[in-house]
């Protein structure tokens, strides 16, 4: 393999002026630049940019840690944060958290270990407890539920907003008797939290009474629990007209166990989920749901961490950004 010393030899001119234009700097003469060039395609050099980024104290990876990979939602995320970090010349490494407060931890902690430039991070188990483990070395950019102050930046999704603009939804199209099937409510602000206070404020604009029938937790925000807690509903005897899933998961769940309760939707009852990922277009009926703009929102994380990472004056203040959204209406809420 040729290295730049040949470069050199076979160009007639420094090693360092084959790494000036290897950097492109600008006081190259054409001439020599042409030369060096030309060289380098006759010795099939090519440039080690693992070792460029080293010295500059760089690797151009940042990574990515989210609770699963083997969720739609979270695939959907992974794919926009790569192109996104791909528009800035940038690699993305994966790690699974498993929704765990301890691994999420440790990957702020090993992330520099793992030789990221910088992480963004999907968080479940954190709290405000642990605002301190965010005091690290490294830029770092929390993605999703606003769970904590802390100095970093943080792109959330407008989660009150658009769930109650999805249970209006449901009001708007005749539903009186709105379920929600949302996880546990625990004492510190998630995704279920969020979008429940987003349901509550629906209901209360609407003058629907707030009936705690019409709550229903399931222990993990999975398909198969949501179809169990469907059949449950059904089964209880339950009066509901409409039922809003806190995700599009839960609410593909809730699809197959009305449909196994012999519930017709959109008929009997219209349901809603929130994410609008890829899947919920194809299921039958086809899921109306809320689309967060996954796009804007990695293009944005992507772009604080990179602005993070290029600046050379002291970090500026920590920037909260709340997404956009919009409601898709599909068959399971048709009238």
């Amino acid at each position: 393999m040729a290295t730049i010393q040949d470069v050199a030899k076979a160009a007639g001119v420094s090693a360092m002026t084959v790494s000036n234009v290897i950097n492109d700097h600008p006081h190259v003469r054409p001439a020599t630049r042409e030369r060096v060039l030309a060289a380098m395609a006759r010795l099939d050099y090519r440039v080690n940019v693992a070792a460029r980024n080293l010295r500059k104290g760089r690797t151009g990876t940042i990574g990515l840690a989210v609770p699963e990979v083997n969720r739609p939602y979270y695939g959907r995320l992974a794919a926009a944060i790569i192109t996104a970090a791909g528009r800035h010349g940038l690699r993305v490494s994966i790690e699974q958290t498993g929704a765990r407060r301890e691994n999420e931890l440790a990957a702020l902690s090993s992330s520099r270990n793992r030789l990221y430039d910088g992480l963004i991070l999907s968080t479940v188990g954190m709290g405000p407890a642990d605002v301190e483990a965010l005091e690290v070395d490294h830029p770092v950019v929390i993605l999703g539920e606003r769970i904590f102050g802390g100095p970093v930046d943080h792109v959330a999704m407008p989660n009150v907003e658009a769930s109650a603009a999805a249970t209006r939804h449901l009001i708007d199209r005749g539903c009186r008797r709105v379920a929600v099937v949302r996880g546990p409510l625990r004492d510190e602000v998630d995704v279920s939290s969020l979008r429940h206070t987003g349901y509550r404020q629906a209901l209360r604009a609407a003058g629907l009474p707030a009936d705690a029938a019409l709550v229903h937790s399931v222990p993990e925000l999975t398909m198969a629990e949501g179809a169990r807690r469907a059949r449950a509903m059904v089964a209880g005897g339950l009066d509901f007209d409409g039922v809003f899933c806190v995700t599009d998961t839960v609410a593909m769940g809730v699809l197959r166990g009305l449909a196994d309760a012999g519930v017709r939707v959109p008929e009997q009852v219209k349901v809603i989920g929130f994410d609008n990922v890829d899947e919920s277009a194809f299921l039958v009926p086809s899921l109306s749901t809320v689309d967060p703009d996954h796009d804007l929102m990695a293009e944005r994380a992507v772009g604080l961490l990179a602005a993070r990472l290029g600046s050379a004056g002291p970090p500026a203040d920590q920037e909260e950004f709340v997404g956009p959204f919009s409601l898709v209406p599909r068959e399971s809420t048709a009238r």
